[in-house]
């Protein structure tokens, strides 16, 4: 079990479809940056900040609604009167966001220019300017929440600082049912083994730098900005090299000394410019690194199905016009009656009345069969072998959320069940050629099979 299984079990606890948000809410804490969630109101977004607090033993909580009409007082403290009186413009601040180390602000966009430039510097440099000193705070991570992205040119620098967005949205049909069965969880203490220690972070920053990115993940990562440039989705350099940080920091969370294909499942997380990008960036990891891209089976789809219906059409065939099987048949039905079951006469007549083959045409159906049936268990095989080692990969990643590994399962495993069914199908289709009524005085040959279009 990963190290952080316990933490993100902790942040997932009794809600639904949240292993995004919780894997990239962690991160972002082991990493010293910040998050934002993205969604409509009631879709745990406070609830995850609140668990991540908890996590880190000590850590203090600050939490607003902010909207157009909320104060700096209201963020950073309010004036010092004790200070004023001595000429000095400061702030009490204990209790406050520049003594928290998580902090959760929801609506975060709403807040005005004067608060939104206090917390610029505050996001990015760690330092708040409390009258004429500029202090050091403890913040580890600042989860913003909003129903939406900024419309307003002026925030997006603001928009900029959050490394991670993340788009929390409502619970689908899927997990409907389960919701409305889930109790409300009380608050509680995490088990000591969720508990996030100092020392083991401050190690593991201190170790991320030395990890290297390797030959695959930048070439993935330039083919990443091509994707970024052709879907009009500009990203900074800052969020570049901040993007390089975190894998850093997740591969050496992992215990690995190279950052991993895998580790680039936060690309949609870091590089969407919106919510309606992020599905984009999904199909990309998932393409390239999880090998899901689509699969044309039609192609042998159209070929099983083309043997099918000629052996259907073989066996249907009627016998020559001088042979009078057929009225034979008949005869024998009217003597045995419609109730009767059919008499040896009866299905010997039958087999009189089908058409008969030469050895050389039903040698050549099921030859022809044979190399097909020799392309799908080749396919099989390589499907197999494919899905073995991507799902190994995927299910070994500490960090990969669950949901994208069943979707990936999914993609594997059907893939292969396909192809076994072709399999089924052409392989009773390939005895029913070999079963054909055989006529050994005949040559003729048979064109072979044709599905192409």
């Amino acid at each position: 079990m990963s190290r952080w299984a316990p933490a993100l079990a902790e942040l997932e606890r009794g809600l639904l479809q949240r292993d995004v948000a919780a894997r990239a809410l962690l991160l972002a804490a082991l990493a010293g940056e910040h998050v934002l969630l993205l969604g409509p109101p009631g879709t745990a977004k406070s609830e995850l900040a609140r668990r991540l607090q908890r996590l880190l033993p000590g850590a203090h909580y600050f939490e607003r609604l902010l909207t157009r009409f909320t104060v700096p007082e209201e963020l950073f403290g309010p004036l010092s009167l004790r200070a004023l009186e001595d000429d000095r413009y400061e702030r009490l601040t204990e209790g406050y966001l520049p003594s928290a180390e998580v902090a959760f602000l929801d609506e975060v966009f709403k807040a005005n220019s004067a608060i939104l430039n206090t917390l610029l510097g505050l996001l990015h440099e760690r330092q708040f300017d409390n009258g004429s000193q500029r202090l050091p705070v403890p913040l580890v991570c600042l989860v913003g929440a909003s129903n939406e992205q900024p419309q307003d040119d002026s925030l997006l620098a603001f928009y900029d600082r959050f490394l991670l967005r993340v788009p929390v949205l409502p619970v689908d049909e899927a997990h409907f049912a389960a919701l409305l069965q889930t109790s409300v969880l009380t608050p509680e203490a995490p088990p000591p083994e969720a508990l996030i220690n100092h020392e083991r972070l401050k190690a593991l920053r201190d170790q991320a730098p030395h990890t290297a990115l390797g030959e695959p993940v930048l070439a993935l990562l330039l083919q990443a900005r091509q994707h970024a440039t052709q879907t009009g989705q500009p990203v900074s350099d800052r969020r570049w090299r901040q993007l390089v940080e975190l894998l850093k920091l997740q591969a050496t969370s992992r215990g690995a000394h190279e950052v991993g294909l895998w580790d680039l499942w936060v690309l949609p997380c870091v590089l969407a410019a919106d919510p309606a990008h992020a599905p984009g960036w999904i199909d990309f990891f998932m393409h390239r690194v999880a090998q899901t891209e689509p699969f044309p089976l039609d192609g042998l789809e159209r070929a099983v199905m083309a043997f099918e219906q000629q052996l259907d059409i073989e066996r249907r065939a009627p016998t020559d016009a001088q042979d009078d099987s057929a009225g034979k048949v008949a005869l024998a039905r009217s003597i045995a009656g419609p109730t009767a079951s059919e008499s040896e006469m009866v299905r010997l007549t039958t087999e009189r009345a089908q058409r008969r083959y030469s050895p050389v045409h039903i040698e050549a159906r099921v030859v022809q069969a044979d190399a097909l049936l020799d392309r799908l268990r080749s396919l099989h095989g390589a499907l197999t072998e494919t899905a073995q080692t991507v799902l190994g990969a995927a299910r070994s990643h500490d960090w990969l959320p669950p949901s994208w590994l069943a979707q990936i399962e999914a993609v594997h495993l059907g893939r292969c069940a396909s192809v076994v069914v072709l399999l089924a199908q052409l392989q009773t289709t390939r005895t029913g050629f070999a079963g054909l009524p055989v006529d050994e005085t005949l040559t003729n040959r048979p064109a072979p099979v044709s599905w192409e279009t």
